[in-house]
């Protein structure tokens, strides 16, 4: 007699990260194994992912390719966002123009479900964002609007100061269209990613979380 296979999780869902070799990515990569998911991931530098991503299917690529990008999606029951230049400041257009691709990618597989990542300060006042971050908030504005016009189920995460040492404490507040709190850790912040896939809840709205950590 064979014997029984253990039933799969319930959570197990197909999803498709971008920018999975961030700090936020790497962290969100790492939490969407744990929970059992099928992850898919393209990069275009595949030594950059952590050592321990077995499991993981890698499609080495550019976001800004659409053929790569057809790949990442293809199959997918969701997609996460989290694109970033990270300490590169100066003018792109990137974000938006990679969104741009995973959309026409996900209408042409029917994909509907898709988080992205941008920044609190699209809620600020731009005389008040740091002139340095200026570049990069105007690009993640432009990645909003495809977002908002994609006719998708989008969730658009505005989180605050993303911290490195953070611990996952799954104990954060979201505040739905409305600015949040003033950090999450890049642990929640990928748990939160990872939730927005299994609830509608969050669907077609902008969303700020935020923790409270002990100092």
């Amino acid at each position: 007699q064979q014997q029984q296979q253990p039933p799969q999780p319930a959570m197990g869902i197909k999803v498709a990260i971008f920018g999975s070799t961030g700090m936020t990515g790497m962290a969100t990569l790492r939490l969407a194994l744990a929970a059992g998911h099928d992850v898919t991931v393209l990069v275009r530098d595949p030594a950059r992912l952590p050592a321990e991503h077995e499991g993981v299917k890698v499609v080495v690529g550019d976001v800004l390719i659409k053929d790569d990008v057809q790949k990442a999606v293809k199959g997918q029951d969701g997609v996460i966002v989290i694109l970033g230049t990270r300490n590169d400041l100066s003018p792109t257009t990137m974000m938006s123009e990679g969104t741009r691709n995973i959309i026409e990618a996900m209408k042409a597989h029917g994909v509907r479900k898709i988080v992205g990542c941008m920044s609190t300060f699209l809620l600020w006042d731009e005389a008040k964002i740091p002139p340095r971050l200026l570049d990069v908030t105007k690009d993640h504005q432009r990645m909003y609007e495809v977002l908002k016009n994609s006719g998708l189920d989008y969730v658009a995460v505005f989180p605050p100061h993303i911290d490195d040492a953070l611990p996952l404490t799954e104990n954060y507040a979201v505040a739905v269209g409305e600015r949040g709190g003033r950090v999450i850790s890049k642990h929640d912040l990928g748990h939160f990613f990872l939730k927005c896939l299994t609830t509608s809840e969050y669907d077609g709205k902008f969303v700020c979380v935020s923790g409270t950590y002990q100092s």
